[in-house]
């Protein structure tokens, strides 16, 4: 008994640990959402390369998420999160010493590098906790993902007040604070009953199993939709409803901050009732929020037997914040049953399975904002983003219903065998 509560215990402390150090990481990663505003001012860039600067850490925190998940199952998750605690620090301090577009990009390599942090905590935290409870665990642990909104909180704050160049400054300290945080109340993690491939052409190599390919299909889009919005609503607030950017990330926040705190909960339910029908329903949340969404500013005229009506369609700032409110929780949610997918099938590949599923999500976040910026600049419709992603859920409904949802007892073939 006195070694199962010293186990709950270490278990506990060592998810707070790694959640906190996700969540200031995330602050980090995603803190071009904010910044970036004055540089495309001061630098007067297109939405394309404002699209580009904003995806740059998004890029790098993608391909590292692979490596990572390998050497956190290799050399344990506590050293290997210090150890990216202490490197990322310096890189994102020198962000603030950037002056022109190419010094930008570059230092946006470094700030991605704190992206990696989810590939490392991942198999981290589920091994504290049996497969029963891994799901609400890794919820938890990516309930890490309400960075984004604190970023949306903070990060206007200190560049109204100081300027941007501040803001990077702040997060590298806050960083490494919490490093020491981190290494002080978590724990070494269990002994790992088996080991997980050790290089990345082996990890690579799991892209030929179908039921990967999915995950990270589903991934991209609930996790990659989440950081490519949580980088563009600042922006399309300014400029869809004309609000300073204090205000703009005041109300981009409901996007990210339910978006984070769900997370926990979607865990929860994944565990409970199995992260197929959990998925499912969420992409179907998805698809009715961005079908309304998607829908640009339209006026229109019919000719009816009284003479032409016309009518006007815009959503007002509130209706919109709310549905983006509950898109970000269903995608909480979906974030949670994707990898309650992966302990689920694959407890013995977790950190590298993991580690190839973040990394599609990242990519995902890396490619929508540049897609966001070559659609507004092509089209002149600010909702073409909430389109183009509109289309992405339609590609995973589809793929969904062919690979699981007709082969099950309540629909499909199955049904007419009875």
């Amino acid at each position: 008994m006195p070694n199962d509560l010293r186990h709950q215990r270490q278990a506990w402390s060592s998810l707070l640990a790694s959640t906190l150090a996700f969540t200031v990481c995330f602050m980090a990663w995603m803190m071009f959402g904010v910044i970036g505003l004055p540089i495309r001012d001061a630098l007067n860039l297109s939405d394309t390369r404002f699209g580009l600067l904003m995806a740059t850490p998004i890029l790098a925190g993608a391909l590292v998420r692979a490596p990572l998940g390998i050497w956190s199952e290799r050399w344990g998750g506590r050293s290997t999160m210090t150890v990216l605690l202490l490197v990322c620090a310096p890189g994102i301090w020198l962000l603030s010493l950037a002056t022109q577009y190419w010094q930008l990009l570059l230092a946006g390599l470094f700030v991605g590098l704190a992206g990696g942090a989810f590939a490392v905590g991942i198999p981290y935290v589920a091994r504290w906790f049996a497969q029963g409870q891994q799901g609400m665990a890794m919820g938890v642990y990516g309930s890490g993902n309400v960075g984004a909104a604190l970023n949306q909180l903070v990060a206007p704050t200190l560049v109204v007040a100081f300027g941007w160049q501040v803001v990077p400054q702040v997060y590298a300290v806050l960083i490494l604070l919490v490093a020491v945080v981190f290494w002080w109340s978590s724990h070494e993690q269990p002994t790992r009953t088996a080991a997980p491939p050790t290089r990345l052409l082996d990890q690579l190599r799991l892209l030929r199993q179908p039921q990967v390919l999915r995950y990270c299909q589903y991934y991209a889009v609930v996790f990659g939709g989440f950081v490519g919005l949580a980088l563009w609503l600042v922006q399309y607030y300014v400029g869809e409803y004309g609000m300073n950017i204090r205000t703009a990330a005041l109300m981009a926040a409901f996007f990210a901050l339910p978006g984070g705190l769900a997370r926990g909960l979607g865990g929860w339910l994944a565990d409970r009732y199995g992260p197929h029908p959990v998925t499912w329903g969420v992409l179907w949340v998805s698809w009715v929020c961005l079908f309304v969404l998607s829908y640009p500013p339209t006026s229109f005229t019919i000719h009816t037997t009284h003479g032409p009506q016309t009518f006007e369609w815009r959503l007002n700032v509130y209706v919109f914040t709310a549905l983006l409110s509950v898109l970000g929780i269903a995608w909480a949610f979906g974030r949670a049953s994707v990898f309650k997918y992966i302990s689920q099938n694959h407890p013995d590949n977790l950190g590298a399975v993991s580690g190839l599923v973040g990394m599609a999500g990242g990519l995902g976040g890396f490619v929508l904002p540049i897609m966001f910026g070559v659609l507004m600049d092509w089209t002149g419709i600010r909702s073409s983003a909430f389109m183009l992603l509109y289309a992405l859920v339609w590609l995973s409904l589809i793929w969904m219903y062919w690979a699981d949802v007709r082969k099950t007892e309540m629909m499909g073939e199955n049904l007419h065998n009875k």
